[in-house]
């Protein structure tokens, strides 16, 4: 049985507070419906004994307290409202807490905008992260150290877990829901709540779509080039030149237009595909590595893990419907 504890923040979204517990409760419910014996343990935390919500119409009444011992597997963080910068204040005693949860080896998951309290803990530095698209400049001025994911719907790198904006974190709960119990759980709880459970659009994990939101058309034809060669083993040279431009420019307004130097953005194509070539193919891992272009075996799995946090076998073993059936 997992233990999930939902983080109560003052200053959040009631609704987001009330899905997730909702959500988990729900398979609860499924399960003993069905004389299973409960998956979770659903639990809300706080500062507080009780969190006010819409200036004081309504208020949570927390299980338990950040002081007091709590062991989760899964901590869940809703999104905040209004001023974000003066919420991550009014929280900043959640901080120590979370940090703590993650060292002794539970899972994040931050909801929307809950993204802006979890990378003020600096567990996000140097990772990718997903949040409400309307605030994605604001989160790069105040995280500069994240790696914010321009359009992307949902990330996950090293236990931690994020959602795009607005009711997109049900994909997320859909796909921890799977993750802890079963694949037709999920559809169950997709189809009682009326949600898209869409891997190709919204439930894949880490999406690299590639940004292009961009008008550097010179730039957008190297990514295409990229994408659309996907097996060969192409230089910053040979993008520069389809480019026509110089190294040194073509480099600098790669990582303008798309916020990854070219290197980075060529890495994750490549393994966007070895990941789909792994959740849907019976192919090995040399026969996937072969297909996106490389021939180095410590190589690939060293930028795979880099990428997912995950070995190709872990990501396989774990995602991979045609070898469960």
């Amino acid at each position: 049985m997992k233990t999930i504890s939902i983080v109560v923040p003052e200053s959040a979204v009631m609704q987001a507070v009330a899905g997730p517990q909702y959500c988990f409760t729900a398979v609860n419910q499924f399960r003993s419906e069905a004389g299973k014996e409960p998956a979770f343990i659903v639990q809300l935390i706080g500062a507080k004994r009780s969190v006010k919500f819409n200036d004081g119409s309504f208020s949570v009444q927390t299980d338990k307290l950040i002081g007091e011992d709590i062991k989760s597997d899964l901590v869940i963080i809703p999104p905040l409202f209004g001023d974000l910068e003066r919420a991550v204040k009014l929280n900043k005693k959640l901080g120590p807490w979370i940090i703590q949860q993650y060292e002794s080896g539970a899972e994040i998951a931050s909801l929307c905008e809950g993204a802006f309290l979890l990378a003020n803990t600096g567990l996000l530095d140097g990772k990718k992260c997903s949040t409400h698209w309307g605030f994605i400049d604001l989160f790069r001025e105040m995280y500069p150290k994240v790696d914010v994911q321009d359009g992307s719907i949902i990330t996950e790198e090293n236990r931690i877990y994020s959602s795009g904006g607005a009711n997109s974190y049900w994909n997320l709960l859909l796909y921890l829901v799977e993750k802890y119990t079963d694949r037709q759980t999920a559809i169950l709880l997709s189809k009682y709540f009326a949600i898209d459970i869409n891997r190709q659009s919204q439930y894949m994990f880490a999406m690299f779509r590639g940004q292009k939101s961009h008008n550097d058309e010179s730039i957008k034809l190297a990514q295409e080039y990229i994408e659309q060669n996907i097996d060969e083993k192409i230089t910053v040279e040979e993008l520069a030149e389809k480019a026509c431009l110089g190294r040194r420019s073509f480099e600098r307004r790669f990582r303008e237009a798309t916020s990854n130097s070219v290197l980075q953005y060529i890495q994750r194509v490549k393994m966007e595909a070895a990941k789909r070539s792994f959740e849907t193919s019976r192919k090995n891992v040399n026969e996937v590595m072969f297909d996106v272009g490389y021939s180095d075996t410590k190589a690939f799995r060293a930028t795979f893990r880099k990428i997912t946090g995950l070995s190709p076998v872990e990501y396989r073993n774990m995602y991979n419907k045609v070898l469960m059936n």
